[in-house]
């Protein structure tokens, strides 16, 4: 495993970690058992950045984090959310005593003092070029409840909003092969800033492992069958966006340009950790075996050469469909 800079925190963050959304809900059922040896896998194989929120399977996975700290004296960096538990989700909501209280929920799920990393959970995007945003976040520093404060976005532009303030330490965004926006300008201007990226959803929901069909079906629990048209949340974050068809017949051209010992992952992973900007990319798992699938990315030769061909197949038959929605 490779490590990267976290922006100025000091950190070294294994360059994969590990999404744990699965592990909390939506995504189907994952057992307990699952739970505890993809979190030990992820570990035992170098990971050493694991992030979360309060939402994932209503504090679930921030548990399932917090007994994997208590039974290690290996440093961990945990990141974790707050924001999505507003009901109505709107901006009015982003104060000082809504966050505080979903921190102080985290805080006891995960079972620490101060949270690594905490970050607004795709606040509305009124919330993120306003100041009084980050004064609450710092006010929330200064307490001790969290050491550094980021934001997880859906939009460029409330990426490129947030950046302008000082004290924002990362930026976490939906980065793939069918999602290439953010690389235009946005990592230029972050890099500039010294603003860490957490790349989210690397593998397209499943898209681009390569296992996926035409008769592919997923649980009645699994976002891939409610939210494929953003019935539940945003559509970005299912499938990318992307038609599940014009998905699959990307996937059949990338599968043309595999290298020899790479699989389909392996080269979506490896397409992300060729941008320097990126400080961790974060794909899911929800057992042992795809815990271990996500790691062998790290280790894989270079595939510059190959870059031209990929970015063509995203040009021709998914950029029309989604760069600019988000």
């Amino acid at each position: 495993m490779k490590y990267r800079n976290f922006s100025n925190t000091g950190w070294k963050v294994s360059e994969i970690g590990l999404g744990c959304w699965a592990i909390g809900s939506e995504w189907g059922d994952v057992s307990e058992l699952d739970a505890k040896e993809t979190l030990k896998t992820s570990l035992d194989n170098g990971v050493n950045f694991f992030d979360t929120a309060d939402v994932y399977g209503d504090g679930r996975s921030e548990r399932f984090v917090g007994k994997l700290l208590k039974s290690t004296s290996e440093k961990i960096y945990v990141a974790s959310k707050a924001g999505k538990r507003l009901n109505p989700h709107n901006a009015e909501g982003y104060n000082l005593k809504n966050i505080e209280s979903f921190i102080d929920r985290s805080l006891l799920n995960l079972g620490v003092d101060c949270i690594d990393l905490l970050q607004l959970h795709c606040p509305p995007s009124e919330i993120c070029p306003k100041q009084e945003t980050y004064e609450m976040m710092d006010e929330i520093v200064r307490t001790g409840k969290i050491a550094n404060y980021g934001l997880s976005v859906e939009k460029v532009s409330e990426a490129m909003d947030a950046i302008q303030f000082s004290n924002v330490k990362s930026i976490q965004i939906i980065f793939n092969i069918f999602r290439q926006k953010p690389a235009e300008t946005f990592f230029k201007e972050a890099a500039k800033k010294n603003v860490a990226i957490i790349a989210r959803v690397p593998l397209a929901s499943g898209l681009l492992t390569g296992k996926m069909r035409r008769d592919s079906t997923f649980p009645k629990n699994d976002h891939r069958n409610y939210n494929i048209n953003g019935e539940a949340f945003d559509v970005g974050e299912t499938f990318s966006g992307v038609k599940f068809e014009k998905g699959l017949e990307a996937v059949e051209k990338l599968k043309e340009l595999l290298p020899k010992n790479y699989s389909l992952a392996d080269l979506a992973l490896k397409w992300i950790l060729m941008h320097d900007e990126i400080s961790v990319v974060i794909p899911g798992a929800k057992n042992k075996a795809q815990a271990e699938m996500n790691l062998k990315a790290s280790e894989l030769e270079d595939i510059s050469s190959l870059l031209p061909d990929i970015n063509s197949i995203y040009d021709e038959l998914i950029k029309p469909d989604v760069h600019d929605r988000w």
